[in-house]
């Protein structure tokens, strides 16, 4: 179980290969999973109703408020540790176990509060249900972080495929037969469960936990400072269902969480394997001394030019989109999903920061912003619950571009990058997005009336071509930077800064 040392000089040649393997199966394996998990959401959705997702979303926002403490920052300090061993991994599985053992008692007694909080009986039953998920984390967080260290993903990839098709097979199995509300809490803890099962046999997770914490002073250290962190984002990220819990009726409440849900598809659930990547990968150059600051770019860019072009397509086509996605009985929701849509690009860069500065062993910059954006949007969704799912959507406006400012303020002075040089290479992608919009606003009202499918397939096909088109003459440098990268040979980080 002693990790080996970190690539010598002499091993350069293999980084960028290990850091493209990493990231083809961490990323890919994601999207495979995603789709599964779309496939039974989009089913499971028509078969359950908006009050029966309104009613999940209050018991997530305590299950996840809880999540914070289970201790997978202090899993996440071994791949920043300069030194890994058998006693070290026992410590932190030892941890891990403590911490999660008092949540899940916690969140029994916790249930019948929350229950009372919403006014709503049945959170109660489904909150002690779903203590048994915090049973799994030491058996997903601690292989999850010895086999990172290493950039070894495709075990994890396979992990992650397990527990979406068994998670989906739950949950469509569970609403085929009337469960309700039930096929929501059940699927996850069956997928996280087959999910620890694998990777706890890929990474060969065989010690015993050590209770005795002398010399873990570092990995408690760089842990405790993730976890407030942790703390601070989950503030920010669930202060919006528990403000509206209390305000909105379960009808609306569906409605602005299934609208979330949608608009978070990429940034919640494709970033983070990124960053999981990213940060390893950060922490091996800063440990060789080389500069973070062009890989630093080169990341913030390719983020961009995925996500805005998706979001603002979806901001411009949320009728159709949510017609064809969700069913009739789902339309109200699409105001919500072109206002949310807005916000996403910014909140995809603000979140792909952190690693970088983490990675050098500086967690205070994501410590401050964290902090900063759990202060912010409570305070601007307090102002905005009174008008209902779109007051948060305006608040989502406000805080958004507000953080990405602050977070970037403080990160881009440590990774040695100016804001010229940023935005010269961020601008040809917000050109691109520019002429992609202007197009698809003058097509969409000149095309004679199709059925909503049709005219997101017609749309979304137009406005693809343009910004691929527009980027092709615009960016190339970019775009053969990504290809360069795809078909196998060395990144240059002189070219690339």
């Amino acid at each position: 179980m002693i990790e080996a040392a970190p690539q010598t000089e002499s091993e350069d040649t293999g980084f960028a290969s290990r850091v493209r393997s990493a990231v083809a199966w961490r990323w890919g394996s994601q999207l495979i999973a995603q789709i599964i998990a779309w496939t039974s959401t989009l089913i499971v959705v028509r078969l359950l109703e908006p009050g029966d997702y309104g009613l999940f979303a209050m018991t997530q926002v305590v299950l996840v408020a809880l999540n914070f403490l289970n201790g997978h920052s202090f899993a996440t300090s071994l791949i920043q540790a300069d030194k890994v061993d058998e006693r070290r991994i026992g410590q932190v599985f030892a941890m891990l176990i403590m911490l999660n053992a008092g949540l899940a008692v916690f969140q029994l007694v916790m249930a019948p509060v929350a229950a009372d909080y919403y006014n709503q009986p049945q959170v109660d039953p489904i909150l002690r249900v779903q203590a048994l998920i915090f049973f799994t984390t030491p058996f997903i967080a601690m292989p999850t972080a010895l086999l990172s260290r290493r950039l070894e993903f495709r075990s994890q990839g396979l992990a992650n495929m397990t527990g979406a098709i068994t998670g989906a097979v739950t949950a469509l199995g569970m609403a085929w037969l009337d469960y309700g509300v039930w096929a929501l809490v059940v699927a996850p803890i069956v997928g996280f469960a087959s999910r620890g099962i694998v990777l706890t046999w890929a990474a060969r997770l065989l010690v015993w936990p050590v209770f005795d914490m002398r010399g873990a002073g570092d990995l408690i250290s760089f842990g405790g400072a993730l976890t407030i962190c942790q703390l601070f984002w989950i503030v920010q990220s669930q202060s919006d269902i528990f403000i509206a819990g209390r305000s909105f009726d379960l009808h609306d409440l569906g409605l602005y969480s299934e609208a979330l849900f949608l608009t978070l598809i990429v940034t919640g659930r494709f970033l983070p394997p990124i960053n999981e990547v990213a940060f390893p990968a950060y922490a091996e150059l800063h440990k060789a001394g080389k500069p973070l600051g062009p890989f630093f770019i080169t990341t913030l860019r390719t983020v961009l030019l995925v996500t805005a072009p998706i979001y603002i397509g979806l901001a411009l086509t949320a009728d159709e989109a949510v017609y064809t996605l969700f069913g009739p009985k789902w339309t109200e929701m699409a105001p919500i999903v072109a206002g949310l849509s807005l916000a996403m690009p910014l909140m995809a860069l603000q979140i792909i920061c952190s690693p970088a500065t983490n990675a050098m062993g500086k967690p205070s910059v994501y410590l401050a912003t964290n902090g900063f954006g759990a202060l912010l949007y409570p305070a601007l969704f307090l102002l905005g619950v009174s008008a209902g799912p779109m007051g948060l959507v305006h608040a989502w406006w406000a805080a958004a571009p507000s953080l990405l400012i602050v977070t970037l303020a403080l990160t881009l002075p440590k990774v040695g990058v100016g804001w010229r040089q940023l935005a010269g290479a961020l601008a040809p992608c917000l050109a691109a997005t520019l002429a992609m919009a202007l197009i698809v606003m003058w097509a969409k009202p000149v095309l004679p009336p199709l059925p909503p499918p049709v005219t997101l397939l017609l749309v979304g096909a137009l406005g693809a071509s343009v910004y691929i088109g527009v980027l092709l003459v615009i960016a190339r440098p970019a775009l053969q930077e990504i290809r360069t990268f795809i078909l196998h040979r060395e990144l240059d980080p002189a070219a690339t800064a």
